[in-house]
């Protein structure tokens, strides 16, 4: 119910019978299926201190799908890492691995970069 209120701001009392309050957040992004995913899968080493990290971009979909991807690819790597805004951070260069683990989960997914 909090929170329910903490989201109607500005609004007081309304006369009309019919009156509903409309709430200016977007909608929650849909996960789409694996194979219309768009990944890409890039060695990069920018703001690491040297450190080289592999890098999957494109994903579309909630975070929490997206947290569960990154937690496959960490695990089966056997590395550290993280997933937030968009993208999935899997500590090493670990980019053949990490494609080769997309392709078999039926991702569509390929390597960029050199």
């Amino acid at each position: 119910m909090k929170n329910d209120q903490s989201r109607r701001q500005g609004v007081i009392y309304s006369t009309n019978p019919e009156f509903s309050f409309q709430n200016d957040e977007p909608a929650e992004a849909t996960t789409l299926p694996p194979r219309q995913q768009q990944l890409r899968v890039q060695l990069d080493k920018k703001q690491r201190g040297g450190k080289r990290v592999t890098l999957v971009t494109g994903f579309v979909g909630r975070d929490e799908d997206l947290q569960t991807l990154g937690k496959l690819l960490k695990t089966k790597c056997g590395v550290g890492g993280s997933a937030k805004d968009n993208e999935i951070v899997v500590q090493g260069d670990l980019r053949a691995k990490v494609l080769e683990i997309l392709l078999k989960e039926g991702y569509k997914a390929k390597q960029i970069g050199g």
